[in-house]
């Protein structure tokens, strides 16, 4: 089966379906075809995260990061509130575990104000009256922090995408293709399509989709799998807020985070270990092409060489609980080991370049006929709506 479209969309996770989304509003009489290889939206990096509307507080003014939080959190709130998706805003405490911390504390502070967030620095004792159950030596307030569910944010976006007309081929899976003289043709699992514009969001193989279709890149994938516990045995109350450590600058994540769940109860988490497959969400899941793209690529091991003591310290708790939940009890000793219950994990498609430098940014590349979103990482979810309409501006200012 062949086909032509005026904008293919690849990947049908939130970004992909709030550039959808937005192409439609710009161009209602456009066709409009979103290709995925999955039977359902948000089956990866979307459907696995943990729901958290992040307000902006560590991103770097300028960013894009910073850019796009600033206008995503007003934009996710709004859509949820106009399509009746739960949300709550229930604020973030971000802990200094020890008065070490309160220097890296204090920075944070700064950044948020440089972001025009909202934020409120807490002493010891109010910390510890807002949260009677956690240890802390100081801490600010992040109170427009939120959560929701952004697989079902997406799934919304897809019935509203099809519901005016637009078209989502699922269980399609891009084999090839090359951009032409006028527009791309892509080789697929159930036929060809043939589009005017097209616009990658292919997150966990996103540096496969740019090569193939002659995008400059110079980066890879690195999938790491993040675990994440159930909290049990708990009051509902055990917190009100999202409690988040003070994040160690000389590592590359942000460390285990106590969250709450729309539907109640707790997970913490995530860990940061090398995953043994790109969409590989258990422990010992493994695919050797993509474990030899990470173990071959000589970025992987110039970012293990620089962060070996976190590497050592990921995996051990990886595959310690005992390890795992000393991470937790810094903040909160009322957890114990037979608390923690499986939550699922997800896996984060980070780019790193041949440097063995994480690239801490969105990055887009463009070619003559597409876009592509190379790295999109936290926070995507939050940021999809402006995102997609920096895509399409982009897309759109093409000739």
């Amino acid at each position: 089966m062949s086909q032509t479209t005026d904008f293919a969309i690849i990947g049908g996770g939130i970004i992909g379906l709030a550039t959808a989304l937005d192409l439609q509003s710009r161009h209602p009489s456009a066709k409009i075809t979103l290709l995925e290889k999955e039977s359902t939206p948000a089956r990866h990096q979307t459907g696995h995260n943990s729901g958290v509307i992040h307000a902006g507080v560590y991103y770097a003014p300028g960013s894009l990061k910073a850019q796009f939080c600033a206008k995503g959190v007003p934009a996710t709130k709004a859509f949820c509130a106009e399509h009746q998706i739960p949300t709550q805003t229930c604020g973030k405490l971000i802990v200094a575990t020890d008065p070490t911390e309160l220097p890296r504390l204090a920075t944070l502070e700064s950044r948020a104000r440089a972001n025009g967030i909202q934020i409120e620095r807490l002493s010891a004792d109010d910390a510890r009256a807002l949260e009677p159950n956690i240890t802390t030596a100081g801490a600010i307030l992040s109170p427009s922090t939120g959560i929701v569910d952004y697989a079902v944010m997406a799934q919304k976006m897809a019935t509203l995408f099809t519901t005016h007309g637009g078209t989502i081929q699922y269980n399609t899976r891009i084999t090839g293709g090359a951009e032409t003289t006028t527009g791309i043709t892509l080789h697929t699992t159930t036929g060809q399509v043939s589009a005017a514009k097209a616009v990658f969001c292919a997150g966990l193989h996103a540096d496969r989709m740019a090569q193939t279709f002659g995008a400059e890149i110079d980066f890879r994938i690195i999938p790491f799998r993040g675990d994440y516990f159930a909290i049990k045995n708990q009051p509902h109350d055990l917190v009100n807020h999202l409690i988040y450590p003070v994040p160690d600058p000389a590592r590359p994540f942000l460390g285990v985070h106590l969250t709450r769940k729309l539907n109640g109860g707790f997970t913490v988490g995530p860990s940061a270990v090398l995953a043994g497959a790109r969409e590989g969400y258990g422990r010992f899941s493994l695919n050797p092409r993509d474990l030899a793209d990470s173990l071959s690529y000589p970025g992987f091991w110039r970012l293990i060489a620089r962060n070996a003591g976190s590497a050592v310290d990921e995996l051990s708790a990886s595959l310690i609980k005992q390890r795992y939940l000393k991470k937790v009890q810094k903040y909160c000793t009322r957890i114990q080991i037979d608390d923690l219950a499986p939550y699922k994990s997800g896996v984060r498609a980070q780019a790193v370049s041949r440097a063995g430098q994480i690239i801490d940014d969105f990055l887009f590349v463009d070619t003559r006929h597409s876009l592509h979103v190379c790295n999109a990482p936290s926070p995507a979810a939050t940021s999809a709506i402006p995102i997609a309409a920096h895509i399409a501006d982009r897309l759109l200012a093409a000739p």
